[in-house]
């Protein structure tokens, strides 16, 4: 378990330092173009789920908050199971950073609203004296990358969208996404090196008893027709 252990590790260390500075830097809206107008660091908070999505107000939030913690301890169990039994590697990995990831928005979504004072019209705080501004499991969870690489109009022909803007990357999200992201791609593009082995396996399992008598059967001659 020392390997994904340190995936795990660097990866809630890397998410959750980006998020702090950016949490006790800037405004909430608050953005810096790195890369002209298609790589900006934007400010924004969401109580939902990856990349911005919203979940049913205050009493969706507290559903999704139990089941991400319910999830998580359901992922860190098959992570350990992997580990134990020595599995691919890179499926490991894969599976190490689906686990941080997880953990990582669930860190923010717990204790940032206990942590920290609210960031709509001031620089937030640290521990500040008057509490933070929600509750246990109440808070929101902090995004800061944005890509808008592409933007335009979809063609007047094209269905449903006809000629309404489209964005390419439109939502903000933060490194915890980015490395549920990775893991979740990771195991797509090697499906056949992490599950394929095992099919072959499954299909090339030898007959049971039952199959090999039904089997032996068929094709041995009775007595009668040795005689004919």
């Amino acid at each position: 378990m020392r390997k994904p252990l340190l995936i795990v590790f660097i990866v809630l260390l890397i998410d959750q330092l980006i998020k702090i500075y950016v949490k006790t830097h800037f405004f909430l809206g608050e953005e810096v173009h790195m890369a002209g107008d298609w790589a900006i660091i934007h400010f924004t908070e969401n109580k939902g789920m990856a990349y911005g999505m919203e979940f049913g107000g205050e009493f969706g939030k507290l559903f999704l908050s139990i089941f991400r913690i319910v999830a998580v301890a359901g992922i860190g169990y098959y992570l350990w199971t992997l580990a134990k039994k020595e599995e691919d590697k890179l499926y490991i990995v894969c599976i190490a950073l689906i686990f941080a990831g997880a953990i990582g928005n669930i860190i923010d979504s717990a204790f940032y609203g206990m942590l920290f004072s609210d960031s709509n019209y001031e620089v937030a705080r640290f521990m500040p004296e008057e509490g933070g501004y929600a509750s246990f499991l109440h808070g929101s969870v902090v995004d800061m990358f944005y890509f808008p690489m592409v933007e335009g109009h979809f063609p007047s022909w094209f269905p449903i969208w006809a000629t309404e803007e489209f964005e390419f990357f439109r939502p903000v999200f933060n490194f915890a996404d980015f490395s549920i992201s990775v893991g979740v791609a990771m195991i797509i593009l090697y499906q056949k090196r992490f599950f394929g082995k095992k099919i072959e396996a499954d299909n090339s399992t030898p007959l049971s008893v039952t199959e090999n008598t039904e089997a032996s059967k068929t094709t041995e001659p009775t007595i009668d027709e040795v005689s004919q």
